[in-house]
């Protein structure tokens, strides 16, 4: 059976797969206060977790706002590059993207209110 994905035409990797799931039962701490306010629709969107898309692991998304919301936390000073490339295709994509620090939580969920 093949596995389904919410990004269509997508090959998603069992290994890439495995990573996402580990991902979502290990979330940092900011990670998981953000989740409590995206869980359940609570913004009125459905946001998915630790979602893959075009390779890359994005901490939050939401298909339906074309959204994805990254928690910058110290991992992303060591992979500025890295960082760039997936915002760059995944805005070639049309997804819009909000990369926030860690430190900035309370305000995020404001702009993601915002953003959908």
């Amino acid at each position: 059976m093949p596995i389904k994905n919410i990004i269509p035409g997508q090959t998603v990797k069992k290994e890439k797969l495995q990573r996402a799931k580990e991902l979502r039962r290990d979330m940092t701490p900011a990670e998981k206060i953000l989740w409590q306010e995206l869980r359940g629709n609570k913004l009125g969107v459905h946001f998915r977790r630790q979602q893959v898309i075009a390779g890359f692991i994005v901490d939050f998304y939401c298909h339906k706002a074309t959204l994805v919301v990254e928690v910058d936390g110290d991992i992303h000073d060591l992979q500025q590059d890295e960082d760039a490339r997936r915002e760059k295709v995944l805005r070639e994509m049309g997804l819009r993207t909000c990369a926030e620090p860690v430190e900035a939580l309370s305000a995020v969920v404001g702009k993601i209110h915002d953003a959908v």
